[in-house]
């Protein structure tokens, strides 16, 4: 089975900075694609960013130029450094792991982490 911990959210002023991180853990022989999304109550849930094996990213319009996404392939982690945050990025963020491959041949599956509130005070 795999695994993804989040780490780093908490509670910020506007203007402020945070550094989010997930690792991945279990047998993994590659991961396409890791990022993170975000949900508010009553909300879907929206992507934020998300950084290929490659190091291609895409970011959502709201966050460019505010946000940046890395990764780290040999440690399977991925991090988002959130600068300039705003009060409408309060949320919690879910790490995501698509096509995780488990092993050379294996087919893929799609994992989620836990989730880790951001909070950004006004």
């Amino acid at each position: 089975q795999v695994q993804l911990v989040e780490s780093g959210g908490g509670l910020v002023q506007a203007g402020g900075s945070l550094r989010l991180s997930c690792a991945a853990s279990g047998r993994i022989f590659r991961i396409d694609s890791m990022g993170w999304f975000r949900q508010t109550p009553g909300k879907q849930r929206e992507l934020v960013a998300t950084i290929t094996e490659g190091g291609s990213t895409n970011y959502l319009d709201s966050v460019k130029g505010r946000f940046t996404i890395d990764r780290d392939n040999a440690k399977n982690t991925v991090y988002l450094q959130m600068d300039s945050l705003k009060p409408e990025d309060t949320a919690v963020y879910y790490c995501n792991a698509d096509r995780v491959y488990r092993y050379r041949f294996s087919e893929y599956a799609t994992y989620w982490g836990r989730g880790t509130q951001v909070t950004v005070s006004s």
